[in-house]
């Protein structure tokens, strides 16, 4: 497939009009819907073709790109139109869950579509950029025809034939974000209580997280890979005890646990199942619910 090859974006939300305007900068013949057909205003002006309805856009290119608000709104918008992607590829960058992508890649299979999963690891003004990427998954062969196209987009990561992998590592990535993020508001909200001004405590904060990431992921993951947990450094039992300090300080402070509150039961549960001089790179696996 070309690299200036011809494809249509649907949907012009903020990621879906910086999807198609890069496109558009990359030199690409590039269609575009949306419901609201004003929205496609700005992107005509850099050059791309407005198409009346969503069929015409479908029918435009051999590539359509998705990037609607959930997953039902993709099954809603594509599948009566199911005749027209026949022989075409989707790439459906619409946050979901794993196991959305696998229902929409059997539906595709079943009509001839090939289907394409996709994770954004970005957000909008980061499209096109160094440090953005994105995942995808399922139809590799599609996938590899019209690669040259989707790295306009960011930089590309393929994950598996598994429909439903982009979907996982892209919400596995964010929980371990949000986990940061959480931490990093509970630990503001802490020295925010005591007075202490934020600019004065970032920097502190800031060093700490980056080295135990650092140190964390590498370790958990070579710990889970060799299945050989225990530790002399943080055990779980060294944490199980220490952990109600936290829990009573937040408490002290006026600081709600919410965040917080499923850990201590966790290490119990972990200390009790005779994972004590264990790290905490076994929570990984007492997660698992089976």
């Amino acid at each position: 497939m070309s690299a200036k090859s011809s494809v249509s974006v649907l949907s012009l939300g903020n990621m879906g009009t910086a999807l198609a305007a890069a496109l558009v900068r990359a030199g690409h013949a590039t269609t575009v819907w949306n419901r609201t057909a004003a929205k496609t205003g700005p992107l005509v002006a850099q050059g791309a073709t407005p198409a009346e309805t969503a069929a015409d856009a479908v029918t435009a290119s051999p590539l359509v790109i998705a990037c609607l608000t959930h997953n039902d709104t993709v099954r809603a918008l594509f599948e009566p139109l199911a005749a027209e992607l026949r022989g075409r590829t989707l790439v459906n960058t619409t946050n979901g869950t794993p196991a959305q992508a696998r229902e929409l890649a059997a539906w595709a299979a079943k009509h001839d579509i090939r289907y394409v999963d996709a994770g954004i690891m970005a957000i909008p003004p980061m499209i096109a950029t160094p440090g953005a990427y994105v995942l995808y998954s399922g139809d590799r062969a599609a996938y590899e025809t019209h690669r040259e196209t989707l790295a306009a987009l960011a930089d590309t990561k393929w994950v598996g034939e598994n429909a439903g992998l982009a979907a996982l590592w892209d919400l596995s990535l964010l929980t371990g974000m949000y986990g940061m993020v959480m931490g990093v508001a509970q630990a503001f909200a802490m020295t925010g209580a005591a007075g202490v001004p934020p600019k004065e405590f970032a920097p502190l904060l800031s060093e700490w997280i980056i080295a135990m990431v650092h140190g964390n992921v590498p370790g958990t993951a070579a710990a889970l890979e060799s299945g050989r947990h225990l530790t002399d450094v943080s055990s779980l039992e060294v944490n199980q005890a220490a952990f109600p300090n936290l829990l009573a300080a937040f408490a002290d402070a006026g600081v709600s646990d919410e965040l917080f509150a499923g850990v201590q039961p966790l290490l119990d549960r972990a200390v009790a199942e005779g994972h004590g001089a264990d790290g905490l790179s076994r929570l990984a696996e007492l997660l698992r619910r089976d």
